[in-house]
């Protein structure tokens, strides 16, 4: 049956999701140079709930719980949950109506100011080559369990080079590989946060029933004072860091009207659950004291030491290979995400034009690469430390999530005023925001005041006790370095800043397609639904 003919005997259907005859034609034969939509809304669903789980939750939980202790950490993980709750939802509400893979760059660019799309989107770029760097780095800290007698760099080129083959085969092929990972360590967690209770309760090997006792220990709940408590907030982010990543994806996701939404409104739920459980586990189970997590060259994590409370041998083992098997997924995630924004800034004209370069299974190759040889910045582990790069890393990423909140809170807030003045019908938008104005308000103010004091140990956590410098930079380098970028692209290209009559709500707008209604009219199988409900 031809699109025209599938279209006229779908009248019904096409008055419901707003899609013409022509509307259909025209996604339907997208020039063969674009991204290709092949994410089906199973490895969508599983990414977004698995794909951010990594070295922030399984191992920089470690360094919040000496920082902090277990108040401050439940505190502060609960509280950046709901700031990237509020700031999903206005994500979605523009990730819906403009499914590109630029995303909240792309909309940054298009709603605000070409000059901040422009800072923002090499800033995520460079985040997310970063977050590569920051888990191969993770890598060699987790294969230290079993004194792996190897070099560092030597395995950082061993994950690096896996990372890079499965994202120059095809988008098909990443989201396979990326959901059964997420669906492993979705599963991982489950098991720890049931194996942590009944650890608490007295099921372990010499410890008895432990309570609350971790509390109540020395300086606990809130250790390190104010300083120990906004310290760990750069860890909390670094570790929600990624969440925003499913508007990217968004970009090659099938029937992207049907299944954002969907990823949306179920996901973040799951992954707020999955983190506060864990956190409250950790924190019940593991003195903020232990020697292993003050170390800069820990090989535990949190989760292995409660694994190993348990007397079985095979049990820490075992879930340190699991806590390996999450740090190459978030690489493989952050690498899948850094690729389509070098590809987007080419887009833009800015950055070099052959960043477009597809394959013929259209996947940005160049702009792969480009990404990887940032992230063998992961190699100075060699020099410095392992312990020591992973937690500069973690910090600069963690403020880079922070400044992208900010700017996804900006944004919304200006596209949906737009929409608003220029007379657009609400109920046209497949997704909205229950929030609006406060939730992207929130998300502004909340992100702001958070960027600027959470650096506070950083003045006293030299080893003497004093101003650390390179700590300070960590914390706070990323912020004049996206005021010069945006301000210098301003002033080289004289951008002004986009007035709400004059943007551009309709181009890239997504309508849906033949198949887009086939899929709306079949709805999701047995295993899809069986997915969404459990998970």
């Amino acid at each position: 049956m031809s699109n025209k003919n599938f279209a006229a005997s779908q009248d019904n259907h096409i008055d419901k999701y707003d899609v013409t005859e022509k509307s259909i034609e025209d996604v339907e034969h997208r020039p063969k140079d674009t991204l290709k939509r092949a994410l089906t809304a199973r490895q969508v669903q599983m990414i977004a709930i698995g794909g951010t789980i990594g070295t922030g939750l399984f191992l920089g939980t470690g360094k919040s719980l000496s920082t902090g202790g277990p108040g401050s950490m439940l505190i502060a993980y609960a509280i950046i949950g709901v700031i990237v709750y509020f700031t999903m939802i206005s994500l979605g509400e523009m990730a819906t109506y403009i499914p590109v893979a630029g995303s909240f760059n792309t909309y940054a660019n298009r709603f605000v100011d070409e000059g901040l799309g422009f800072a923002l989107t090499w800033n995520y770029w460079f985040n997310d080559a970063v977050s590569v760097a920051s888990d191969l780095t993770a890598a060699q800290i987790i294969l230290n369990y079993w004194n792996v007698d190897f070099p560092g760099w030597a395995i950082s080129l061993i994950f690096l080079v896996f990372l890079v083959s499965i994202n120059a085969i095809d988008v098909r092929f990443y989201g396979e590989i990326e959901y059964w990972l997420s669906l492993l360590k979705v599963i991982t967690i489950i098991l720890f946060i049931i194996i942590g209770i009944c650890v608490n309760l007295g099921a372990n090997k010499g410890y008895g029933y432990i309570g609350f006792q971790y509390w109540t220990l020395g300086d606990a709940p809130f250790v390190g004072g104010i300083g120990g408590f906004a310290s760990v907030f750069v860890t909390a982010a670094f570790a929600y860091g990624g969440t925003e990543s499913i508007g990217i994806t968004a970009g090659e996701t099938k029937n992207p009207r049907k299944n954002v939404p969907k990823v949306i409104r179920n996901v973040f739920w799951r992954i707020l659950m999955f983190y506060i459980m864990s956190i409250f586990v950790i924190g019940l189970d593991v003195p903020y004291n232990a020697e292993n997590l003050t170390e800069k060259n820990s090989r535990d994590s949190p989760f292995t030491l409660v694994f190993k409370m348990t007397g079985f041998e095979v049990a820490p083992s075992f879930i340190n290979a699991v806590v390996l098997t999450s740090v190459i997924s978030a690489g493989n995630h952050a690498l899948f995400a850094g690729t389509r924004l070098l590809h987007t800034l080419g887009e833009q004209g800015h950055a070099p034009k052959f960043f477009t370069k597809l394959t013929k299974n259209r996947v940005p190759i160049y702009s792969l690469l480009a990404t990887a040889a940032i992230s063998c910045v992961c190699f100075a582990s060699s020099y410095v430390g392992s312990g020591a790069l992973w937690n500069w890393l973690q910090n600069l990423v963690g403020v880079s999530n922070q400044m992208s909140w900010i700017a996804i809170g900006v944004t919304s807030y200006r596209f949906r005023k737009a929409y608003e003045i220029q007379g657009k019908d609400l109920n046209e938008l497949p997704f909205k925001s229950p929030l609006y104005p406060y939730g992207p308000i929130f998300v502004v103010v909340a992100n702001s005041i958070l960027v600027l004091v959470q650096g506070w140990s950083s003045f006293k956590s030299s080893p003497t006790g004093g101003f650390d410098f390179v700590t300070f930079l960590s914390f706070y380098i990323q912020i004049p370095f996206m005021a010069v970028m945006w301000l210098g692209w301003k002033f080289f290209k004289g951008t002004k800043v986009a007035k709400y009559e004059d943007m551009d709500l309709d181009t890239d707008r997504y309508y849906d397609t033949a198949e887009d209604l086939r899929d709306n009219e079949k709805g999701d199988g047995f295993i899809q639904r069986a997915l969404h409900y459990f998970f």
